[in-house]
């Protein structure tokens, strides 16, 4: 056979297979975005576990899995056009897990860590019996919230490129700049975090944000150019300036901006 011919038929070859293994993947391919938002739900279990634990190194880095799933699994399903109700109904429901609950553990960790001391936290390794801190469980009143917010979201046709009230993510990384910066005494503000009074009525103003009507910037990138995108960038840029002064509380500080530039901005918002 002609060497032409031998590389032409070697060609052929490699092209049938590469067809027949995008073939056999595309049925795999639509089960992608699931399967994404179920690491997210994986990463929110055990991010509360850590939290339960007092372990919030380890109980971040699950935390930033879950966002990182999240974000990746919508990304997906918009390049490859996957929709189904299944997959925004269990989306809510790693979102419960990972946006919800895991925000109200830690709340519930500062609460128990000030109101009854460490013997008291949950699941501590000094108590052989773990005893449970009842001052703290309005923590999870936050939790209820978050999936009342989440069950609003999926019923509300408005909020499809703003959200309408503070978002579940965007909560949690407020709580997360909180519990870090106790865990670290960031700036010695361990005592004013876990004050008794302090948490309870951030957990009233967050349940409330949450359910509120303020129209706030989306965070979702649907096109790549500055004009869709400048409210997120600008927004990052200050918070790369805000964690060198700030450290862990820029994650909060950066939420507080964020909210204070959407009320500010909420006219155009609406109308964008």
């Amino acid at each position: 056979m002609p060497q032409n011919d031998l590389k032409t038929s070697r060609m052929h070859k490699i092209s049938e297979i590469s067809f027949a293994g995008v073939y056999l993947l595309l049925p795999l391919m639509k089960h992608l975005p699931n399967a994404l938002t179920l690491a997210n739900l994986f990463c929110g279990c055990c991010a509360l576990l850590y939290t339960l634990y007092w372990q919030p190194e380890i109980a971040v880095m699950f935390t930033v899995g879950s966002f990182f799933f999240d974000y990746l699994d919508g990304m997906v399903a918009r390049a490859l056009h996957i929709s189904s109700p299944m997959g925004k109904e269990l989306d809510s429901l790693a979102d419960v897990v990972s946006f919800g609950v895991v925000p109200g553990a830690m709340l519930f960790q500062l609460l128990s860590s000030s109101v009854c001391g460490n013997l008291w936290t949950a699941f501590s390794p000094a108590s052989i019996q773990p005893q449970i801190c009842l001052a703290a469980l309005p923590a999870f009143v936050l939790s209820a919230f978050s999936g009342l917010r989440l069950a609003k979201f999926n019923l509300d046709a408005r909020q499809a490129n703003y959200f309408i009230g503070l978002s579940t993510p965007a909560c949690t990384v407020f709580v997360l700049g909180l519990f870090f910066a106790a865990h670290y005494d960031r700036f010695g503000l361990k005592t004013v975090i876990e004050n008794q009074w302090f948490l309870y009525t951030l957990i009233l103003v967050l349940s409330w944000l949450l359910m509120s009507e303020i129209p706030m910037f989306g965070m979702k990138i649907k096109r790549l150019d500055w004009k869709s995108n400048v409210f997120f960038l600008v927004l990052l840029a200050l918070f790369a300036v805000l964690i060198i002064v700030l450290k862990e509380l820029a994650l909060s500080a950066i939420i507080v901006c964020y909210i204070v530039f959407s009320v500010i901005f909420k006219n155009k918002i609406t109308t964008t």
